[in-house]
């Protein structure tokens, strides 16, 4: 199971960015997708998760900017940010819970898109 993300890059404050992590591989469905961030120097911390019914958490640092939505057919998870601010500069990784066919269930990463927002 690899999960691919994509769409990070460099913005002004303000504006707006959309992630895309899409999963493949040996995939029988998969429960809780979600996108986390990590800044320089610290740790890795929860920005956003739905689950597989469309049911969404946010972090209150993100709440009323950030909107994350799925696709399951396509096996895909988007992060739509909007007005971005320098503190969200980070790198954002993907997570999702896979059930493969085996069956065995597990936690998966994404490599993490770089984002930076300029003031």
């Amino acid at each position: 199971v690899q999960l691919q993300a994509s769409g990070g890059g460099l913005v002004q404050a303000g504006g707006s960015l959309r992630l895309s992590c899409a999963a493949s591989g040996s995939i029988f469905s998969i429960n809780d997708m979600g996108w986390y961030r990590q800044a320089p120097g610290e740790q890795r911390e929860l920005v956003a998760s739905v689950s597989r019914g469309g049911s969404t958490n946010y972090a209150d640092f993100v709440k009323d900017r950030f909107v994350i939505s799925r696709d399951n057919a396509k096996n895909t998870v988007y992060l739509q940010m909007n007005s971005l601010k320098p503190e969200d500069t980070g790198v954002y990784y993907c997570n999702a819970e896979v059930h493969t066919p085996l069956p065995t269930s597990a936690h998966y990463w994404g490599q993490g898109t770089q984002v930076t927002v300029s003031s």
